[in-house]
């Protein structure tokens, strides 16, 4: 198995109630959407959109933390995260289709 290294988390935002913003040490942005992990019972508190925004970057950048139970990985952002298009970043409101 490849040891490949992953970009850390340099920083993140919320765009919305359910997707993430994060930009990677690496320079790339990408958002990641986190409605697919709401089934998963550790994750459901993810629902409140109040809680859902209250993370921090953990130090070094390897996750997004909420609490001591929830955290995502800098590996399933960047390997699922879908890269931002510059638009999406000019700070228009995304209509959602």
């Amino acid at each position: 198995m490849s040891s490949m290294k992953y970009p850390q988390i340099h920083k993140a935002r919320a765009l919305d109630d359910t997707t993430l913003v994060i930009e990677f040490t690496n320079g790339e942005v990408k958002k990641y959407d986190i409605r697919h992990l709401l089934e998963t019972p550790m994750f459901s508190p993810l629902r409140q959109p109040a809680f859902f925004r209250n993370f921090k970057v953990e130090p070094g950048g390897y996750a997004i933390v909420w609490n001591e139970e929830i955290d995502i990985s800098e590996y399933e952002l960047w390997k699922n995260g879908v890269i931002l298009e510059s638009k999406d970043l000019a700070g228009d409101r995304i209509q959602s289709l």
